[in-house]
């Protein structure tokens, strides 16, 4: 079978960066109506008060600080708190398409290949535009790539799992190299209305190119020594917007059409879970946890982050070891663990080992354990 290397990153970083007080400021005014609205109802003991957010507090809870936001203005807007995205014309470049093609050029530089060298493109992310045609269609046309594409949906796992279908297909020779791009407007899919998790997520993209190591042109490439997925079922991350919606008026507008967790029982559950895996991955291919130099995780949490770092190598992790990008993207969902390889992938030396590992919704977890060529 034929080695595999990543040879060229990419991200997209939208317009308009947010910090935590923008939000909170749109929050409490939105908590401030609601509860002047409900005052008598409140007074009655019929309904609960909503309660402030601060800026001090989502730092503390998450790590973060600030996101990066496709639309600001519908989102701080206390009477809409969603983004304001048109839809574009079925002709015109859809803007998940547009944000997988501007990551997608980058990942295509940094490799330094053409479109006619590419045979496969993966759009790998947690919320797709439409159920088809598939989006990694487009944006195969618009990159002017031929082959194939196909979209794939495992949550905050996409860009692993992702990453593991392109290997497949390059080892086996169905592709001599594959696009990998994971394009989020997270944004989209949150309640902004939502004490616990108004402040999770941020959107962005990114791109990943792998293609086989004898025909690699980069100077900069990281090898694949391997790659492992898990899945076990949990309702206790879940989104139920779907095309049955409109069969049940009755749930049209509900919150659980939108992103809803049970943050608590996702820490405790899924901490150990991601641990087990990567140390069960590295011993699966013979490496020591402490001979690993880096460790791209999922950025989520900074807590939870800090506690799989621990599990893994038995001491506190340092930033160099465990790059931390949350604090300014916030949650992306699959483009995280890619961001922070993107943006700290040059630390590493030649024959330097690192581990990519993303997890969430499902549960699910992948892992794709690199060394610098």
């Amino acid at each position: 079978m034929h080695k595999v290397v990543i040879s060229g990153t990419g991200l997209f970083t939208p317009p308009n960066a947010v910090g935590n007080d923008q939000v909170v400021e749109a929050f409490n005014a939105y908590v401030a109506r609601f509860n002047a609205e409900q005052a008598e109802a409140i007074a009655a003991g019929e309904v609960e008060p909503m309660v402030e957010s601060s800026a001090e507090f989502i730092e503390k809870a998450s790590g973060i600080r600030q996101r990066f936001l496709m639309d600001a203005d519908g989102v701080l807007d206390p009477a809409r708190m969603t983004p304001r995205l048109p839809e574009r014309d079925n002709e015109a470049l859809s803007i998940q398409a547009e944000m997988a093609v501007a990551a997608a050029r980058e990942a295509l530089a940094q490799a330094g290949r053409l479109a006619e060298d590419i045979d496969m493109v993966i759009v790998a992310c947690s919320n797709l535009p439409r159920p088809y045609p598939a989006l990694a269609i487009e944006v195969q046309q618009a990159l002017g790539i031929e082959g194939y594409a196909f979209d794939m949906n495992v949550a905050c796992s996409s860009a692993t799992f992702g990453i593991q279908a392109a290997v497949n297909a390059i080892q086996c020779g169905q592709a001599r190299a594959v696009l990998m791009v994971n394009p989020e407007i997270c944004s989209a899919h949150l309640n902004f209305r939502d004490r616990d998790s108004h402040f999770i997520f941020g959107d962005a993209c990114t791109a990943v190119l792998l293609e086989r190591a004898d025909e690699a042109v980069s100077a900069n490439v990281f090898e694949v020594l391997g790659t492992r997925l898990a899945t076990a079922f949990s309702n206790n991350i879940r989104n139920n917007f779907g095309f049955l919606n409109r069969c049940d008026e009755s749930g049209i507008g509900q919150p659980d059409r939108l992103f809803i967790q049970q943050g608590r029982k996702v820490f405790k559950e899924v901490c150990p879970m991601v641990g087990e895996h990567i140390v069960a991955h590295l011993e699966q291919l013979a490496i020591h946890p402490a001979d690993v130099s880096c460790f791209w995780l999922h950025q989520a949490n900074l807590a939870m982050n800090q506690l799989i770092a621990r599990r893994v190598l038995g001491r506190e992790a340092s930033s160099e070891e465990a790059p931390v990008i949350l604090d300014r993207y916030a949650n992306t969902s699959s483009a995280g663990s890619i961001i922070a390889f993107h943006l700290h992938k040059d630390r590493l030396g030649t024959n330097d080992m690192g581990v990519v590992c993303s997890f969430g919704a499902g549960y699910s977890v992948g892992s794709v354990v690199l060394k610098k060529g």
